[in-house]
């Protein structure tokens, strides 16, 4: 019986078509895999469905009948829950009071219904009993808690509301195997009962594990529906890629070294938060990609070259010489430079002209306590003409520009004084594709001219079209290196996948 189906449903953000006319059956009592790339459309489809993304098109049925989800809320009325892959849980509130922080239980109307929240909250507790791990308790504090802790109370609260159509996307990622094991026995207890659960996983294992049916989305779009039992991890992956015909090598976008060419850096065996055993060499001139599916240690790697998160240890050359990334003023100085793609995070300061924006990088390295406007406005100008940045002046501020603009602000504040490696962390997130274009013309310039670079992109044709080799990431370590004719989609998508 079909519990929930799509008709025809799209999406688009301006030009981007995030889904496409996606037609989707989700059976009573079934497992259903979702499978595809980063930025495949997963994740949309899943949160057409919770309410927080709306449609531009089609049409949700529930039980057969038409239904319109105007908001998570809506979702919630109609039986429908979802797990995120970014937590919302209250830092400073208790274990008890996160798993029912969507219905707390009350008196009167007024207050919080003590009793009753522990008695709820233990159900769920004890459904995972003996996997919890020390310091677990009802009153224990979320911000206490490990990541696995943290990511088990989030399922809780999910399952908590005893919904009939529950979305888990990326339910397992911090989890360890007991945990994934004990997680899978509640969901087969729920199929038991006629729930139909949305299942989303990078983790190969996992899905031929727990799912009954899968169905493939490529580039916003379902390109087929397997039951488990009737396919196999090459033809899962050939699905998601297309043909070999379609994920063919692609040259590099610039002439990579070769012959005996210096290495601009030289990692071995760094260990630290989220990666261990880490060793590579970048040459001068070379671009290096970052690869793997998103949150393998790709991004805590570069922070820990950058000195942001430091190595608990191994041994980094920059240029030959020793480098003990113990903070990035100290990393910055010595000519390494970071981008990152969280640029309201990481990147712009807010509030202050786009001048401010480009010098700080150059203050801090000439240990500059004064500085003249007209001669810093003489250094700013030729880094973001060098980006094709488009500004009314240098005194406006950075909140008037767009968004791939303000990212081009945030690079250009490293061409100032021309770093020996630069290391970009997913550096065109959230950017429109002429920024893109131009960013990426410029890293092509800066390797022509002998600068090292790494670059992780979680858009895995950015890394096919502008890395000369890929490194493969997956649990924190590195699986296998792509290299020539080896660059393809499929090699890719087989590394990230098969080692998952």
């Amino acid at each position: 019986m079909i519990k929930l189906k799509l008709n025809g449903v799209s999406k688009a953000y301006g030009a981007t078509k995030a889904l496409s006319q996606a037609n989707l059956d989700i059976e009573a009592g079934e497992v259903h895999v979702l499978m595809g790339s980063n930025g495949s459309g997963k994740s949309t489809l899943s949160k057409i469905v919770a309410g927080s993304v709306k449609p531009d098109s089609g049409e949700i049925l529930l039980d057969g009948q038409p239904i319109t989800i105007t908001g998570p809320q809506s979702a919630r009325s109609h039986g429908i829950a979802i797990f995120y892959q970014e937590l919302s849980l209250a830092a400073h509130r208790t274990v008890a009071e996160n798993i029912s922080l969507a219905n707390l239980p009350s008196r009167a109307g007024i207050l919080v219904d003590q009793e009753t929240l522990e008695e709820r909250a233990q159900h769920y507790v004890t459904l995972f009993d003996g996997v919890t791990g020390d310091g677990f308790s009802l009153d224990a504090v979320i911000q206490d808690l490990r990541a696995d802790q943290r990511q088990l109370v989030e399922i809780m609260k999910t399952l908590s509301t005893e919904a009939s159509v529950i979305i888990f996307d990326e339910a397992t990622s911090a989890l360890d195997r007991a945990q994934v094991d004990r997680f899978f026995e509640i969901l087969r207890t729920l199929k038991q009962q006629g729930r139909s659960i949305i299942f989303i996983s990078h983790r190969m294992d996992e899905i031929f594990a727990i799912g009954d049916r899968v169905t493939i989305i490529r580039d916003g779009k379902i390109v087929g529906t397997k039951r488990i039992a009737d396919t196999n991890p090459a033809e899962i992956i050939t699905m998601m890629v297309g043909s070999h015909d379609e994920a063919g090598a692609k040259p590099a976008g610039h002439s990579a070294p070769t012959g005996a060419v210096a290495s601009a850096l030289s990692v071995q065996n760094l260990t630290g938060r989220g990666f261990k055993d880490i060793s590579f060499t970048v040459r001068k001139g070379e671009i290096l990609g970052f690869g793997g599916l998103h949150g393998q240690g790709q991004s805590a790697v570069l922070r820990a070259l950058f000195g942001a998160i430091p190595p608990t240890s191994g041994k980094i050359d920059l240029d030959g010489k020793p480098l003990d990334p113990a903070n990035p003023r100290q990393t910055i100085r010595h000519g390494v430079a970071y981008v990152s793609g969280d640029r309201a995070r990481e990147g712009v300061i807010t509030g202050r002209p786009i001048l401010e924006n480009v010098m700080p990088i150059h203050y801090l390295r000439d240990r500059m306590k004064l500085a003249h406007p007209v001669v810093s406005a003489g250094k700013a100008l030729p880094a973001l003409q060098a980006l094709r940045t488009k500004f009314a002046g240098l005194g406006f501020p950075i909140s008037s520009l767009s968004g791939g603009n303000q990212q081009k602000v945030v690079i250009a504040r490293w061409l100032i004084d021309r770093p020996a490696v630069l290391l970009l962390d997913d550096p065109t997130k959230g950017i429109d594709l002429s920024a893109k274009t131009d960013l990426f013309a410029l890293i092509r310039k800066l390797a022509e001219e002998g600068m090292g670079i790494v670059l992780y992109a979680s858009e895995d044709a950015e890394l096919l079209d502008n890395a000369d080799r890929i490194l493969v990431f997956n649990g924190g370590s590195i699986r296998r290196e792509l290299t020539g004719a080896e660059r393809t989609r499929y090699n890719l998508y087989q590394a990230a996948y098969e080692a998952a």
